[in-house]
Parts: C-alpha cells; sequence; structure tokens
C-alpha cells in the first residue's frame, strides 16, 4: 500500500538525513525529498503510466547513497534491488574528473533503467531549481542551469507533464537569477 511505502522510505531517508538542510537554507532536507515526492505523484495524477510505488521510494530515498552513510547494499536489503539500482543511477560516480562527465553518466544510467526513475530526475530538478544558494557564483548559477537543460534533453518521453515543467522552470530560473545578474 502507498502510505506504508512512503512512510518507511521517509522514515529510513529522515534517519539518514538528519543532519542534512537544503542548501542555502536552515530547512530540514526532508522538505527537498517531499517537494520531490509531490512533483512526482503530480507526475502520476497527469497520467498514471508508471508504478507510483516504486517511484515514490526512488523519490525518498534519491540522494541517500550520495549525501549519507547508506549504501546500495543496505538500500537493497530494506526495500528491493530494483529501488536500490534506481538510487544508485540518480548517484554520480564521484570517479570521473568533471561535473558534466559525473552528470552524462548518471543521465545514462538512468535511461537504462524504468521510466520512474527519469521521472525522479526530472522531479528532482524542478525543485532544485528554486533561487539559488547566495554563496553560488554567476558561474556556477549559469552551470546549474545549463545541467537542467541537459536533464530536460536525456528526459524526452519520460513524462510529459514533468518535461514541461522543467523546461518552464528552467526558463524563469534564466529570467530570475542568470539574465537578473549578468
Amino acid at each position: 500500500m502507498t502510505q506504508e511505502i512512503y512512510q518507511k522510505a521517509m522514515k529510513f531517508a529522515g534517519i539518514h538525513h538528519s543532519n542534512q538542510k537544503v542548501p542555502g537554507t536552515s530547512a530540514n532536507y526532508l522538505l527537498h525529498i517531499s517537494n520531490v515526492v509531490m512533483e512526482v505523484i503530480m507526475a502520476h495524477k497527469f497520467k498514471e503510466n508508471f508504478n507510483l510505488d516504486y517511484a515514490i521510494q526512488v523519490a525518498i530515498l534519491h540522494d541517500t547513497i550520495e549525501d549519507t552513510l547508506a549504501d546500495f547494499d543496505e538500500i537493497k536489503a530494506k526495500f528491493s534491488e530494483e529501488v536500490a539500482k534506481g538510487v544508485q543511477a540518480l548517484t554520480k560516480n564521484e570517479k570521473l574528473a568533471s561535473k558534466q562527465k559525473k552528470m552524462l553518466d548518471s543521465l545514462n544510467r538512468i535511461n537504462e533503467l524504468p521510466i520512474e526513475v527519469g521521472i525522479v530526475k526530472l522531479a528532482d530538478r524542478i525543485t532544485n531549481l528554486q533561487e539559488p544558494p547566495a554563496h553560488w557564483s554567476l558561474d556556477k548559477i549559469e552551470q546549474y542551469c545549463e545541467e537542467a537543460k541537459l536533464i530536460a534533453d536525456y528526459s524526452v518521453g519520460k513524462n510529459e507533464y514533468l518535461h514541461q515543467r522543467l523546461l518552464n522552470k528552467i526558463y524563469d530560473y534564466e529570467q530570475d537569477y542568470v539574465n537578473a545578474l549578468v
């Protein structure tokens, strides 16, 4: 049942992200996670062509390998191998040299998995295209926007609703933060 799956995953994420804040704020990281899940639920409401329970688990856990001490095996044992593979694909490979190579590698791994993983990637970037932290340089803001465009390019066909939302968020982000600072 969706509610039990949500609660189990949220408890796991809450424990693992307990000391993490949304970058540039004092908000607990679960705010970001809940926003990503909300985007996934709204996408499912738009078109019910994906497994909502799987997508919710991946959405809630999407940053646990990258940002916490949780690992693939722990997620596999607590949830499933399918969920662990989705979270792993959303995790950047820190052994790669550049940010662009890390992003392309992750996007390629995402595209090898079911559409739910790509849907979570779209939802994550939509949620992250908020006002950038005050310490970000214009170059960092521009790079982040370019990454969002790359995600949009690699995510065509995953979910029309989220894809269009991402394109709209990119446009707004450019107007509000990239062009406004130039």
